[in-house]
This record gives structure tokens, C-alpha cells and sequence, in this order.
């Protein structure tokens, strides 16, 4: 059972030479142990919300027109928001993919039920993506040959070298 929680502790202003400023909203997502962190802008939320409207019900959406600059307006979209993704999360047995996606969530094809959070520790993004363990850890390398002091040969090293280089080869 999979477990998604998910909260929008801050935003931010963003000054652009290219355009007038934004807001963008940092979203903390919690996984089965695993946390991430998102940021969007409301026109993401927005886009979101018209794609989802096409294969579920969702709930409301904060009002798009809002005085971006006034900080008490965007802590109640910011509320309303973090609102916003928690039930759509909550109202749904099986989570949409464009849902998944807009939370950066991979490899699950369904997640149930869920519930939502208060605030998560800061984690780096690179210490939250899945990475390989080693499987077989070796001290030395196992392709050299044991050191002249060795009195006792490792039957392990010796199998290891013989499968890969000798497969032909049957054992004593």
C-alpha cells in the first residue's frame, strides 16, 4: 500500500525581465517514505485542473484573478491550493497520471487512498531519487590474486573468477 501525502508549506516571488512577476508555489510530497519537493505556478495548477475536469471530478480550484502582490491573498490561495491537491488525493481510489506527473510521481501505476500532512523535514532532491545498493561488496579486488601471505585461500573469490573466466571448468 502506497501512502501519498502532500503539503504547500511557502511561496515565492519570482521577478522575470521577460514577463510581469509570479508567484510560484513549493509543494512538499511525501511517498512511502520518500519526500520530494515541487514548485509550480498557479497557471500550472490551472492547466492541471482543466486536464483533470476531462476524466474525474475534481473540486474547486482557487480563484484565478487575485492581487498576486497582497501576501494575505496568496496565503489563502496557497491554503486553498495545498486544499486543492489533498482532496483530489483523499475523493480518488486511483490517482490520475496527470495527476502523478504534476507531483513528480513515477512507477505507480495506482495509489489508494491517502492522507494529508502537517510539514516535512527538508530533504535534497538528489538523496529522494531511488538509486542502486551494491549487491556483492568485495575488500579487494577480486580479480587479483591473493597476497602471498594469504595461508588460506577465499573459496568465494576463487568460485567468483572461475564462473566468469573458466564456465567450462568443473569444480575440485
Amino acid at each position: 500500500m502506497h501512502t501519498v501525502m502532500v503539503c504547500i508549506p511557502s511561496f515565492r516571488s519570482e521577478d522575470s525581465a521577460m514577463e510581469k512577476g509570479y508567484t510560484v508555489f513549493k509543494i512538499e510530497v511525501l511517498m512511502s517514505g520518500r519526500q520530494h519537493t515541487v514548485e509550480k505556478r498557479y497557471s500550472q495548477f490551472h492547466t492541471l485542473h482543466k486536464m483533470l475536469k476531462k476524466i474525474i471530478k475534481p473540486p474547486e480550484i482557487p480563484s484565478k484573478h487575485v492581487r498576486n502582490w497582497v501576501p494575505r491573498v496568496l496565503e489563502q490561495r496557497r491554503q486553498g491550493l495545498e486544499l486543492y491537491l489533498q482532496t483530489i488525493i483523499m475523493e480518488n481510489e486511483i490517482l490520475p497520471k496527470i495527476f502523478l506527473d504534476f507531483l513528480n510521481i513515477r512507477h505507480f501505476p495506482s495509489l489508494p487512498k491517502t492522507e494529508s500532512c502537517g510539514s516535512f523535514e527538508t530533504e535534497s532532491e538528489e538523496s529522494s531519487k531511488l538509486s542502486h545498493q551494491p549487491v556483492l561488496l568485495f575488500l579487494r579486488d577480486p580479480y587479483v590474486l591473493p597476497a602471498a601471505d594469504d595461508t588460506c585461500s577465499n573459496v568465494v573469490i576463487e568460485g567468483v573468477i572461475h564462473g566468469i573466466f573458466c564456465p567450462d571448468l568443473q569444480p575440485r
